[in-house]
């Protein structure tokens, strides 16, 4: 393929200027038309998705999104917890390198210069930038980012009931409350909002409808402005589930049948795994039916079911808001020169190795569904294997656009999956790197067979490190730690993760 052929072909006529590097075209943002961005963000969302080979899932307008573009079949988030995921995709930037780690961590008193992915665009490519919906996280005292839009952000629940039999009494429940940041003495002394509802309400009942209708305005009014003055637009649109509580209209849940859903298929902990890298309960405690104690032995498979049920219809009813909003991107005539980039900020545990939800560094909780759709780029209904990380999407998105690669002055620490765009088979790295803080920090390496977790204090002597090690070709369950019975594996990713800086200690700079 010649270059000339493999270079963005979002009008007919680009101007090429010198490389930057070799292999690597570069474009003048002035004098060519920018493409716009729409970044499509789901939270919760694992490869529970038709297109990624699940026969569960009835998502029939992310598999056609699919099929407009490139599906990255191994990507990672680099921290498996909503507030940390995002600033990792905004910043180019670990966790590990930002410190970065809570969800209530305040991203410009950590990092008050940082230059963000929206800011970027903004800055070097004028453009209008606007967020809708669960964008940066907001709550657990976390306000997000608003320094990062050019228009105040369309703010909506995570958290949410149409039925108010989900809401003993009327009252604040302790998600919302955490959520909406509403200070209280003890959490623990609110409700617990259910777990799941599926009353007959229309879509925009809940928020991510209102999301949906509300962004195919804002790509209307983009479409005008650019009409008149050539502004480009970038808009972050953010939906909240499969998020809990798995509250969906009804015509979401009755199509799966609750026989056919899968159950998990292995529920302990990893044989010879450390403790650190075990969860129990966590954030479904606080929601009924489940008991408050988390004490997974005690949800039995009826209710094991009813939450895979409801994860799963969460995700059909957000596969069909982002529907919507793909729609009324191809009616406005938007489609050719937007590129469209589909995230999930992190996996999500269905009760395998006995887990729900997040927060730990197996893969249920770090694999990631990543799709672009680079007009001229990217070729329809393609894959590939590349390992690809959530701090890549700034890098790539900059090079698409034509505008300078990210520099901080935070660490850039993701690389531009352009030439796999481009090529399937190209290749720019050849691992995937994320972390999870608990009682000390366990920075991971997942090649394309391996995962290699270290758990360690941050400039601790690598001796007093716990290591995990799993091998995805002949146990993808995770069910033993192979680190004792493979040390050249070991000893091979580990060289590999000590050519990453320290982890910044956690509470510190």
């Amino acid at each position: 393929m010649s270059q000339l052929s493999s270079l963005p072909r979002f009008v007919p006529l680009l101007i090429l200027l010198a490389a930057s590097g070799p292999g690597r075209e570069t474009f003048a943002a002035d004098e060519r038309e920018k493409p716009n961005i729409l970044l499509l963000l789901v939270d919760d969302l694992k490869p529970a998705i038709g297109a990624y080979g699940d026969p569960i899932a009835r998502t029939p307008h992310l598999d056609a999104l699919a099929a407009r573009g490139m599906r990255f079949d191994l990507a990672y988030c680099n921290q498996a917890v909503c507030a940390p995921s995002r600033f990792t995709l905004m910043l180019g930037s670990h966790s590990t390198s930002t410190g970065l780690y809570g969800l209530g961590s305040p991203l410009r008193a950590r990092a008050p210069d940082a230059v963000t992915l929206p800011q970027h665009f903004a800055r070097f490519g004028g453009y209008r930038t606007e967020s809708l919906g669960k964008v940066f996280h907001i709550g657990h005292g976390n306000l997000g980012d608003p320094a990062s839009f050019s228009a105040p952000h369309f703010k909506e629940k995570v958290i949410e009931y149409a039925d108010p039999a989900s809401k003993p009494e009327g009252k604040l429940t302790r998600e919302e409350a955490m959520f909406e940041n509403v200070e209280v003495p003890d959490y623990n002394a609110l409700p617990r909002g259910a777990a799941f509802e599926s009353p007959e309400v229309a879509d925009d009942a809940y928020a991510d409808g209102r999301v949906a209708a509300e962004t195919v305005n804002r790509l209307r009014a983009a479409k005008d402005r650019r009409e008149k003055d050539g502004t480009p637009f970038f808009i972050a649109c953010g939906f909240a589930r499969p998020h809990l509580p798995f509250s969906v209209p009804r015509k979401y849940w009755d199509p799966h049948d609750p026989e056919t859903l899968p159950m998990p298929a292995f529920e302990n902990l990893p044989a010879g795994s450390p403790p650190v890298a075990h969860k129990r309960g966590g954030e479904i405690r606080n929601y009924f039916p489940v008991p408050d104690k988390g004490d997974p032995a005690q949800i039995d498979d009826a209710l094991k079911r009813q939450l895979i049920h409801g994860y799963y219809a969460s995700v059909s009813y957000v596969d069909a808001q982002i529907g919507k909003v793909m729609d009324g991107l191809d009616a406005l005539g938007l489609a050719d020169n937007t590129i469209v980039v589909l995230w999930g900020d992190h996996g999500f545990h269905l009760g395998d190795l006995g887990i729900w939800t997040k927060h730990t560094n197996y893969e249920q909780a770090n694999r990631i569904p990543l799709i672009f759709i680079a007009p001229g780029v990217t070729k329809p209904g393609s894959s590939t294997r590349q390992l690809a990380e959530s701090v890549d999407i700034f890098p790539t998105l900059a090079e698409l656009a034509g505008l300078p690669a990210p520099a901080g002055p935070q660490p850039i620490d993701g690389v531009s999956l352009a030439p796999v765009l481009r090529n399937p088979a190209a290749r720019v790295r050849d691992h995937a790197y994320h972390a999870y803080p608990k009682a000390v920090i366990g920075r991971a390496i997942r090649t394309e067979r391996y995962r290699l977790v270290e758990w360690k204090r941050s400039g601790a002597p690598p001796e007093s490190a716990k290591i995990e090690l799993y091998d995805y070709e002949s146990d993808p369950l995770e069910t033993r730690n192979l680190a004792p019975e493979k040390p050249a594996i070991v000893k091979e990713l580990r060289a590999i993760l000590a050519r990453y800086p320290e982890a910044v200690p956690q509470g510190g700079r």
